[in-house]
């Protein structure tokens, strides 16, 4: 019986990552149109170290700007510990429209980001990290506001579910109050 368990879990984990491996970014991704103000409305993430701060998340705020050498910086404001959080990324861009790598300080490593699907001017989806590894991989749900329509929310949802996310690691998490301050 426990060869049997063994077997369906390690079976389940090869379907899971071919699922994020195989993720491709939005047909022709427009990074002109992507640029601006994004929220991070929906975050999709089961590491057992983010399980105790999953009831913190609040909204965040994000700024992406394209930079001369055609790659991104994305500069981020979250509420954390009753204060704001201020993070400047920068993504490089890769030979695929819509795909980006850049150096995770907090993993110490390389990490892929897709935008998945995006229209632009109301939400896009985010993969972060495509082998699929609970400790490292996310999927972002972002809104040009913070407040977003009920069936983008269940398309995200749909798509972390699709992508071997729990529902239980799958969050939309309230307003953040001042955070960036006005």
């Amino acid at each position: 019986m426990r060869t049997i368990v063994i077997s369906v879990a390690m079976v389940m984990m090869c379907v899971m990552m071919v699922h994020m491996v195989n993720v491709k970014p939005q047909k022709d991704f427009d990074l002109q149109k992507f640029a601006g103000r994004w929220y991070r409305v929906g975050l999709a993430y089961d590491s057992p170290g983010f399980v105790p701060l999953k009831d913190k998340v609040k909204i965040s705020k994000g700024i992406v700007t394209i930079l001369p050498s055609g790659n991104v910086n994305l500069t981020m404001w979250e509420a954390l510990g009753g204060g704001c959080l201020h993070k400047v990324y920068q993504y490089n861009k890769t030979s695929v429209p819509g795909e980006f790598i850049y150096f995770s300080t907090r993993h110490n490593m390389v990490k892929d980001i897709t935008v998945v699907d995006t229209n632009y001017s109301e939400y896009a989806v985010v993969l972060k990290y495509k082998n699929f590894n609970r400790e490292y991989t996310q999927v972002a749900l972002y809104g040009r506001s913070p407040r977003t329509r009920m069936p983008v929310i269940q398309k995200f949802k749909a798509f972390a579910l699709s992508q071997g996310f729990p529902r239980a690691s799958i969050l939309t998490p309230p307003q953040a109050e001042n955070c960036p301050p006005s």
